[in-house]
């Protein structure tokens, strides 16, 4: 059977000259997704013309085209195998089965008959709307409501039939009510039409449940390259979610997305999920930004003038990630022995001790070189 609506009902006379026309039944037809629908009409046109008897030889109903090239629906690919014809007299009908939304067009009927420029087409046609049907989800604090309908007015007031993790419950009804605490899965069908007219949802509408948040990649996070973090969470309805960075709120977004991260972005992470029925924060998450040791600079203490048999000190520092190694250098070349500290400590220094100092910081990412650094040793 056709599950059909008609918006708008009352028949049209299209006059073309003479006793030329198109009647549509409907001019406004809405119909269900996955239903039948029937668009029906009836036309006339002048039994003889010029002293000759009028006959029809063709006549179909078209979408694309105009009015004076139009393409037979029998002959669209996109209505292949769901289209019929109906004719009876000087009535005319189109079935169309298996509807999609794509469906919704403006159709007109067209006929051709023996005699030169004989062939009327009624336009405008009929506007078929297709669409699905919809679940309206209300709740209150222990208990919530499922409402099954469509933007349609369905004749006859036709019942529906629910499904329950897609078992069919009895009775048949336009809504259901079921608890808070339920996590099932529903679905509502037109009666009759269980196998196709079916819409899913999730009940119930709820606050944030868990709030997950994941790192990609999860470990080893190199400068300069892309990090992702993302959150989600089980809400209805759908959640908004809010980052935050040792504590302060960054912006909303399901994702952060560093595409060349850096070492400032290095810290502590997480995020909220809100909707209108509650909030829940995720876990933190650490975000450690490793990179290779930059420019080290070196410092000498006493900065003053540097006396022979006195106590000078050198310090190098870079900042690294994971902490850098020290190697000490002297005129381009290694001290002997060689000195891997942080500080170069030269006690009673003497005039052998004058020349450029340089040094080298290394981690597992890489390593850098000081500028030099010059000491002159003044004799007393």
């Amino acid at each position: 059977r056709a599950v059909s609506m008609n918006c708008i009902t009352g028949a049209v006379m299209i006059q073309g000259q003479d006793d030329w026309g198109v009647t549509y039944t409907s001019t406004q037809i809405c119909a269900l997704k996955g239903s039948t629908v029937n668009i029906s009409c009836s036309y006339t046109y002048p039994s003889t013309i010029n002293h000759n008897v009028t006959k029809v030889e063709k006549k179909f109903w078209f979408t694309k085209g105009s009015n004076n090239a139009p393409v037979d629906l029998k002959t669209d690919s996109d209505y292949t195998g769901r289209v019929k014809y109906f004719f009876d007299n000087d009535d005319c009908t189109l079935r169309i089965s298996d509807l999609k939304e794509r469906d919704s067009d403006e159709y007109k009927f067209r006929f051709i008959t023996n005699l030169p420029g004989g062939s009327f087409a009624g336009s405008p046609g009929v506007t078929l709307s297709v669409t699905d049907l919809q679940v309206q989800v209300t709740r209150s604090r222990t208990q919530g409501e499922l409402r099954c309908h469509s933007s349609c007015n369905v004749p006859d007031n036709p019942s529906y039939v629910w499904f329950n993790n897609g078992q069919k419950m009895d009775g048949e009804t336009s809504s259901l009510r079921v608890s808070v605490e339920d996590n099932d899965s529903y679905s509502c069908a037109v009666t009759g039409y269980e196998d196709y007219l079916i819409v899913n949802v999730l009940f119930p509408s709820d606050a944030p449940k868990v709030v997950t948040l994941s790192l990609t990649p999860t470990w080893d996070i190199r400068e300069n390259s892309r990090v992702t973090l993302t959150c989600s969470s089980d809400a209805n309805p759908a959640a908004t979610y809010t980052w935050y960075k040792n504590g302060k709120p960054l912006y909303k977004n399901t994702q952060i997305v560093f595409r060349s991260i850096q070492s400032s972005d290095s810290g502590e992470y997480y995020c909220k999920a809100e909707n209108k029925l509650g909030r829940r924060t995720s876990r933190s998450i650490s975000i450690d930004v490793k990179y290779g040791p930059k420019l080290p600079s070196v410092s000498v203490s006493p900065s003053a003038e540097i006396v022979e048999g006195s106590s000078v000190t050198l310090t190098c520092s870079s900042d690294a990630n994971p902490a850098a190694t020290y190697t000490w250098l002297k005129s381009n070349g290694k001290l002997r022995p060689p000195i891997e500290e942080q500080q170069l400590v030269l006690t009673s220094i003497q005039s052998s001790h004058s020349g450029q100092y340089t040094c080298r910081a290394t981690n597992s990412l890489g390593s850098n070189t000081s500028k030099p650094i010059s000491i002159k040793v003044k004799c007393e």
